[in-house]
This record gives structure tokens, C-alpha cells and sequence, in this order.
């Protein structure tokens, strides 16, 4: 049974670039909009024990457009701060550190306000959430749904499998997707992940 939804909020003009985007707090693009749309054709009409976004208004208006009405917002789905690293792209922070991977180098400190997160602190906010949809379900027809951020997501997954938080790295996944977690067995599993919906198909 499925009994975690996951959706990534739509593009935004960093996404696109490839611009790191931990706690700047951008809006979607016209097609990060519509792909938020496409989504309610994943979550429209379900009932969810409960429902869970991130702060950023860039995953509030994909729940809102979405066709979500109800919703909790909780700061432990926020985006990895990237410190330092906000804003810039790879290819740019390589140009002074070749080969730099954020899964393995990490980021650099940056201002008091966005002072950076480690790869493990990321995954200790993931394990909450993890716990807060473990503990809502109420048995194999429940469901939960998370609404947040590509690196977050990739991290949560990575920690409902039991791995390191590291090994999210494994797990690519675009803006305004949706993935599903559940139970084979007993054991957890990735049941779907970086599903793509037809955006105002015809």
C-alpha cells in the first residue's frame, strides 16, 4: 500500500538554473505552475490522516494549485541550507573547487541567518518527519503527504530506506514530480519516485 506521498514544488527561476535554493524564498514560474496543476490529478480528492508543506512559498502555492485546501506547515521540510553556497550553481563553485559534489564536500557557512547544514543535519530533520507521517497513519489504507524540496526529499527517502542521508545523491528528482513510499512485507520501500504528470493534457 502506499502510505507516503511526496510531491517536489514546481520550477522556479532558480530551479531552472540550477541555482542553489535552500531558504531564498522565491515563487514559481508560470511553468512551475502548471506543473503544480498536473499534480492534483496525483493528490485531488484523496483523504490524508495529514498533510505536510514546507514554509516556502514556492511549496505552498504548488500544494494551493494542487487543490489542496488543508495543510500543515512545518519548518523540518524546509530546503538544505546551502550557506554559503545559496544561490550559485555547481559549475560555478567548480570553477574554484573542481569536482566539488555537494553530497560529499557539503557547503561552506555562510551569513548568521542561513549558517549552512550538514548533509546529517538535513537527514535528523528528515527522521522527524519521517516519525510525524509514521505516527499519523492509522493502518494500510492511510495515507500522508509531504509537499517540499528536491534535496530534502532525496535525503527523506534515502532515511526511510534506513541509508545515510548522503544517499540521497542516488536518488535524482525534478521540480513538480511526485514519488510514493510504502510497506513490502513489512519492509519499507520506494514504491514510485520522480513520477512526471502531463501538464494541462488535452
Amino acid at each position: 500500500m502506499v502510505n507516503i506521498i511526496l510531491l517536489r514544488h514546481g520550477e522556479t527561476e532558480w530551479s531552472r538554473a540550477g541555482r542553489h535554493t535552500g531558504r531564498t524564498d522565491i515563487p514559481l514560474t508560470p511553468h512551475g505552475e502548471a506543473q503544480a496543476r498536473a499534480l492534483n490529478t496525483v493528490v485531488g480528492g484523496r483523504d490524508f490522516e495529514l498533510v505536510l508543506v514546507s514554509p516556502a512559498q514556492r511549496a505552498e502555492k504548488t500544494a494551493e494549485l494542487a487543490g489542496l485546501t488543508e495543510w500543515e506547515t512545518d519548518p523540518d521540510l524546509w530546503e538544505w541550507d546551502y550557506g554559503g553556497y545559496e544561490g550559485v550553481t555547481t559549475a560555478t563553485i567548480r570553477e574554484s573547487i573542481p569536482g566539488w559534489y555537494i553530497w560529499r564536500d557539503g557547503v561552506i557557512p555562510g551569513d548568521s541567518a542561513h549558517p549552512g547544514e550538514s548533509v546529517d543535519h538535513v537527514g535528523e530533520r528528515a527522521d522527524r518527519a519521517i516519525t510525524r507521517a509514521v505516527d499519523a497513519l492509522t493502518g494500510e489504507d492511510s495515507s500522508v503527504l509531504l509537499v517540499a524540496h528536491g534535496h530534502f526529499l532525496r535525503v527523506l527517502a534515502a532515511r526511510w530506506l534506513g541509508l545515510p542521508a548522503s544517499e540521497g545523491r542516488l536518488l535524482r528528482l525534478d521540480t513538480g514530480t511526485y514519488c510514493s513510499l510504502g510497506y513490502e512485507h513489512g519492509e519499507r520501500v520506494v514504491l514510485c519516485w520522480n513520477s512526471p504528470i502531463d501538464e494541462d493534457p488535452v
